[in-house]
């Protein structure tokens, strides 16, 4: 088994390209969704993250963390290790293959490291302001106040291995993303 991160930051492109990667058969894990798990009754987040913050309702943490880097970092000391727990016996289940873990903050929290390669969805802070704007509820604050707390994607380039400019159309990201995928299985032998 051959496991890559995926990463980028909000409205960026990655689950776009998480799901065309998929498409060509490669197994997909998303940190959001491993993150909902986590914070369900008898997840294993839940019982912490409750007595830390009073609720597990991840619109409220969100008003609660994004405003405050200690409450955020008090949330994810808790939530990333049970994620990236189960994300570990979700891949293991797997068998052969290639395995595309999705995340936002790969790179932030260090997690780079323990995977083959790291692939960034990579467009411009407009692009992601726009793309974010379109999402239910999103409000102009709350979409500036999370990319303020991400790492800018620009920095993360540095950090890639495959970069794939989700700029343009969706045929050139896709084009983009079946060189990528090339490069995954020939670097983990899958021919």
């Amino acid at each position: 088994m051959f496991t890559a991160g995926l990463t980028g930051g909000l409205a960026s492109g990655k689950s776009f390209v998480g799901r065309a990667l998929a498409e060509h058969g490669c197994h997909l894990i998303e940190a959001d969704e491993l993150g909902h798990e986590v914070l369900e009754p008898h997840g294993a987040a839940h019982d912490a993250v409750l007595r830390e913050f009073g609720t597990v309702d991840r619109k409220a943490l969100a008003k609660i963390v994004f405003t405050d880097p200690e409450r955020l970092a008090a949330l994810n000391a808790i939530v990333h290790p049970a994620v990236d727990q189960r994300r570990r016996e979700i891949a293991a289940s797997l068998g052969e293959g290639i395995v595309i873990y999705a995340a936002a903050i790969l790179i932030e929290i260090g997690t780079y490291k323990n995977f083959g390669c790291l692939i960034l969805a990579y467009c411009t802070r407009e692009q992601q302001i726009e793309r974010a704007m379109h999402r239910p509820g999103a409000t102009i604050d709350d979409v500036l106040a999370r990319l303020d707390r991400q790492m800018p994607l620009e920095e993360k380039r540095k950090y890639a291995d495959y970069i794939i400019d989700t700029s343009g159309t969706k045929e050139d990201t896709l084009r983009q993303t079946n060189e990528v995928y090339d490069c995954l299985r020939e670097r983990s032998g899958i021919i």
